[in-house]
């Protein structure tokens, strides 16, 4: 067990050095308040890491002006909050922070379950591989479930100034058996999720709310692969039980689409919704002008899971996901309100909302579990963010 001890950026008992350290350990946190990161983004690269944000005193644990980047494996994150945001950088200075798995191909048997991930620069929370170089060379066995994944920034400081890159998760080309499951997508553009080529996962039980030109998308993009021997296939991907409303910025009207007709992408698809921002009127589920083929049986899926029925999915996200919904932030308390009202819009700066939160540390003496079973010892400050 490895004890964070106070809000600093780095050093002795710092967030970033419990993240570096080496050999197996379970990260728990004897402080709450917010840790800014200074633009420079995290990197863990040695593996068997749990991060129990559920362990730090109210408000808990909150991360700005930097992200994860996990290059490593067995690696669990609940309970804590991103607020990464455009930091005062400067366009194209190459500050583009997110929480991503890395593209080495040493990712794979992660978790980032009950976190609250904003104001990204690029995407919000994505995975990530080495396109065309196989499996074995990109992330697998990812799992991004009970999140609240909201808010990526338009244009901002990102180096592409051509586009929208307000973004949520986008699954690189070659990354395998990724699970999206339970999260609520908020005000971003694109990528709720988008599974690229020589992608499998299951995309099952999300709240999507005010997308702008595209909800689930499924396609790979054929001038990346223009210089590679082989082409890939279409993403392998079981959609169930997710529930969309549009938003106030809200164009392109699709839960699920491809963008190039060439690929003959295909999908199972079962017991989605999709609405206008009124929350009655029905919505297109697939774009007929790009259409995607429609799988009789689930080309995949997790042993065990259970889907929802998809009436459920609102009240259940709203609920139950993202970092400590019994001790929610101002930032999420917002999100929830904004998808009952139809209000909010897609953000260029975290400053159209609020910007950075100000807290005041708090802190809890924490003891180690005489017996060593930490997974007991780590139930009651589960069950008091939850609210169980």
């Amino acid at each position: 067990m490895i004890k964070v001890t106070n809000l600093n950026a780095s050093g002795e008992g710092s967030f970033r050095e419990a993240l570096e350290a080496e050999g197996p350990r379970v990260i728990v946190f004897e402080v709450g308040g917010v840790i800014d990161l200074g633009k420079k983004q995290i990197k863990v690269n040695n593996p068997y890491v749990t991060i129990a944000g559920q362990t730090a005193p109210s408000p808990g644990i909150t991360i700005i002006r930097g992200g994860i980047t996990i290059n490593t494996h067995d690696f669990v994150m609940q309970h804590v909050r991103f607020r990464m945001g455009d930091a005062g950088a400067e366009i194209g200075e190459g500050y583009e922070p997110e929480i991503s798995t890395g593209g080495n191909g040493n990712a794979y048997n992660v978790v980032v379950d009950h976190c609250s991930v904003a104001w990204g620069v690029d995407e919000n929370l994505s995975v990530s591989g080495k396109r065309g170089y196989g499996p074995e060379n990109a992330s697998r066995n990812i799992t991004y479930s009970n999140n609240f994944i909201s808010e990526g920034l338009a244009w901002s400081v990102h180096k592409k100034q051509t586009m929208n890159h307000s973004m949520g998760t986008l699954v690189m080309d070659d990354c395998t058996n990724v699970a999206i499951i339970g999260n609520y997508y908020a005000h971003n553009y694109e990528r709720n999720p988008w599974f690229k080529g020589n992608t499998s996962g299951v995309i099952v039980n999300n709240l999507i709310y005010d997308p702008g030109a595209w909800s689930i998308r499924l396609s790979w993009i054929p001038k990346e692969w223009k210089d590679l021997e082989e082409k890939p296939s279409s993403p392998i991907v079981s959609i169930v039980g997710n529930y969309e409303k549009e938003g106030p910025s809200t164009e392109v009207v699709a839960m699920v689409g491809s963008n190039y007709p060439e690929n003959d992408e295909h999908g199972y698809l079962e017991d989605n919704l999709i609405f206008k921002i009124d929350g009655v009127t029905p919505g297109k589920l697939t774009d007929e002008s790009i259409p995607i083929t429609v799988l009789e049986e689930k080309p995949i899926w997790v042993d065990g899971l259970e889907a929802i029925p998809v009436e459920l999915v609102p009240e259940y996200v709203l609920n139950f996901s993202g970092a400590r919904p019994a001790d929610r932030d101002a930032v999420d308390l917002r999100l929830i309100e904004e998808f009952y009202n139809g209000t909010g819009k897609i953000i260029n700066s975290q400053n159209e909302v609020g910007g950075y939160p100000e807290v005041e540390p708090t802190y809890r003496a924490l003891t180690e579990p005489a017996d060593g079973n930490i997974e007991e010892w780590l139930k009651p400050f589960t069950a008091e963010v939850m609210g169980y």
